[in-house]
């Protein structure tokens, strides 16, 4: 009977562990459709990531395109700006040796004029008494040409 008694826990033990490995085996599957859904829903965002950085690629070269030229553009203007500030630099200068020129004029008529200030007040005193007689002898003319026309 030992024998037979071995036999069948030898038995239950099989079906004990054909149960486990059945039991095993749907929790495997189980786990590996959810995987399998997992890894769909992750290829369909990387395609949908992929067309997006090829979207993302097209206009950062489109942008750096765009940069370049206008770096090029600045860049030529920032020249013809340097040309138009060297040629105002130019016309400063001159305007400074102009007014340098004026002040000089300026200080030799006026040291002219301090020097001279005698004389020049004379020919005023002179220029007065010349207009004063000429004002009396206009009006001794006017007096006469009255006194004989009446």
């Amino acid at each position: 009977m030992e024998v037979r008694n071995m036999i069948i826990i030898l038995y239950c033990s099989v079906a004990i562990i054909a149960i486990a490995f059945a039991v095993l085996v749907a929790y495997v599957a189980r786990t590996l459709k959810s995987l399998h859904t997992t890894l769909d829903s992750l290829s369909t965002t990387l395609v949908g990531l992929e067309k997006q950085l090829d979207g993302v690629t097209r206009e950062t070269t489109i942008l750096l395109q765009k940069t370049n030229d206008l770096a090029t553009d600045i860049q030529a203007k920032s020249e013809s700006i340097n040309t138009v500030v060297e040629a105002v630099k130019g016309v400063g200068t001159s305007i400074q040796g102009f007014n340098h020129s004026i002040q000089s004029v300026s200080q030799n008529v006026e040291k002219t004029l301090v020097k001279n200030q005698d004389k020049i007040s004379q020919i005023v005193q002179y220029s007065k008494m010349f207009m004063r007689i000429k004002d009396e002898w206009k009006t001794r003319k006017n007096v006469q040409s009255k006194v004989r026309s009446n």
